[in-house]
C-alpha cells in the first residue's frame, strides 16, 4: 500500500510520463499480433510496429491536448488499417477518445467518440471487405464507444468524490464557524458578568469607604460598620469572580455546578448592600408569583442590579423603588429612583445600559431606560418566563 502511495504521487509530478506510460503495452501488443499468422509465429513486420509506436507519440501530451491527440490518434491508426490486413484493434485510438472523455466536455467527448466508432468499423469493414455490422467490425465500433463510456464514468466518479470531499469540507468549516460563534457568545456572556460583578461590588465598596473616611474622625462606631460592609462586599465580589472565572478553569463541570445563579429572590440582599452604602431601596413583588426559567430570573436580576449600580453611581438618587410585577405570560421588572433630572446619562450611552439591552434580548425580551417626567430615572425591562411561553404568547 505504502509503495503504491509513492508510485502515484511519482507519477503526479511526473505528468508526461504517466501519459507515455500506455504506449509501452500498446506497442508490445503490436509486435505479437504482426508477429502471428497462419497459426504460426514469425518474426514480426517492424514497419506496422514502427507505424503503431509513432501513432503512439502523441499520447506524451494527451492530458494536455486531449482533443488534438484523439483526432491525431484516430488518423494515424486508421492510416495504419489501410495499408495493412493484419493491423491489431486502433489501442492509441481508444487511449485518446478515453482520456478526452475523461478530461474534456461531455458534448465533445461523445462527438468524437462516436466519429471514431463509425470510422473505425468502416475502414476496416472496407479493408476486410465485411459487412459494417459484421462480427469484427461491431467489436471494433463497440470498443470505441466502451472507451467514451469508461472515460465518462471514471469523470463522473471523480466528480463524486471531488463533490463530497468539498461538501465534506464545507461541513467542517460551518461546524468551525458554528464552534468559534459559540465561544464567542460564551465571551460576551462572561464579559457582562465580569461588568456587572466588578461594577456593582466596587461602586459599593467605593461608597462605603468614601462613608468611612468622613466618618473616622467624628463617629468611628458608624466608619466601622462601613468597613464592615466594605469587607462583606469584597469578600462577596471575590466569590462571585471567583465563581465566574471557574467558567474557564473547569470546563468539563456541569453548568450548574460552576457559575452563579442569583435569583428573584435574591433581591433582597442585593437591596441590603445598598442600603449599607445610603441608597434606600424598596423591594415590592405583585401579581402571581409562577415558575420562571432560571435564565430570566437571572437576566432580571442582573438588569436590576446595574440600573441600582448606575443609580448610585451616575444619580444623585437617595431612594430607588424595584418593583417584580409576575404576569401570565411575562415578568415585568422596574426600577425608579429619585435623582435630579438631566443628571443620568442617556439610554446607551453607557456598557452597563447596553448589556441589560443584550441581556433582555437573549432570552427574548426588551429593555427600555429614561428619565421621568416628575424626575428621576427609570428603567422597564419585559421578560419571557420562559421562551416556550413567550411563544405561544405571540
Amino acid at each position: 500500500m505504502e509503495m503504491r502511495m509513492v508510485w502515484r504521487q511519482w507519477l503526479a509530478r511526473h505528468d508526461r510520463f504517466r501519459d507515455a506510460l500506455p504506449a509501452v503495452p500498446l506497442i508490445v501488443i503490436a509486435m505479437a499480433t504482426t508477429a502471428v499468422g497462419n497459426s504460426a509465429w514469425h518474426e514480426p513486420h517492424w514497419d506496422e510496429v514502427v507505424w503503431s509506436a509513432m501513432s503512439c507519440v502523441p499520447l506524451v501530451v494527451r492530458s494536455r491536448w486531449p482533443l488534438q491527440v484523439a483526432l491525431f490518434t484516430l488518423a494515424g491508426d486508421l492510416t495504419l488499417m489501410t495499408v495493412t490486413h493484419n493491423s491489431p484493434t486502433p489501442a492509441a485510438c481508444l487511449v485518446g477518445v478515453y482520456t478526452l472523455a475523461l478530461l474534456g466536455d461531455r458534448r465533445t467527448a461523445w462527438i468524437v467518440g462516436f466519429v471514431a466508432a463509425v470510422a473505425i468499423a468502416g475502414v476496416y469493414s472496407a479493408t476486410h471487405a465485411q459487412s459494417v455490422v459484421g462480427g469484427a467490425g461491431l467489436v471494433r465500433f463497440d470498443f470505441a464507444l466502451g472507451a467514451t463510456v469508461l472515460g465518462r464514468t471514471v469523470r463522473s466518479r471523480r466528480d463524486n468524490l471531488a463533490a463530497a470531499k468539498a461538501r465534506a469540507e464545507r461541513a467542517e468549516h460551518t461546524r468551525e464557524e458554528e464552534a468559534r460563534r459559540r465561544v464567542t457568545e460564551e465571551r460576551v456572556r462572561i464579559a457582562r458578568d465580569l461588568h456587572d460583578i466588578v461594577a456593582h461590588h466596587i461602586t459599593l465598596v467605593n461608597a462605603q469607604a468614601g462613608v468611612a473616611h468622613h466618618l473616622m474622625r467624628d463617629n468611628p462606631e458608624q466608619a466601622y460598620q462601613a468597613l464592615a460592609h466594605i469587607k462583606d462586599n469584597s469578600r462577596a465580589a471575590l466569590d462571585e469572580l471567583r465563581a465566574t472565572v471557574g467558567l474557564l478553569r473547569q470546563p468539563d463541570d456541569t453548568p450548574g455546578s460552576r457559575a452563579p445563579v442569583p435569583r428573584l429572590g435574591d433581591l433582597d440582599n442585593l437591596a441590603d448592600g445598598f442600603r449599607a452604602s445610603g441608597l434606600h431601596v424598596r423591594v415590592t413583588r405583585t401579581g402571581t408569583p409562577s415558575s420562571v426559567s432560571p435564565s430570566t430570573e437571572l437576566t432580571a436580576y442582573r438588569i436590576v442590579q446595574e440600573a441600582l449600580t448606575n443609580t448610585h453611581k451616575h444619580g444623585s438618587a437617595t431612594r430607588a423603588a424595584v418593583i417584580v410585577d409576575y404576569g401570565a405570560h411575562g415578568l415585568r421588572v422596574t426600577v425608579t429612583d429619585d435623582g435630579r433630572p438631566g443628571v443620568f446619562k442617556g439610554a446607551g450611552t453607557g456598557h452597563g445600559l447596553i448589556g441589560m439591552h443584550e441581556r433582555a434580548a437573549a432570552v427574548g425580551g426588551t429593555v427600555s431606560a429614561g428619565p421621568r417626567p416628575e424626575g428621576g430615572f427609570q428603567v422597564v425591562a419585559e421578560l419571557p418566563i420562559s421562551p416556550r411561553s413567550r411563544l405561544t404568547h405571540a
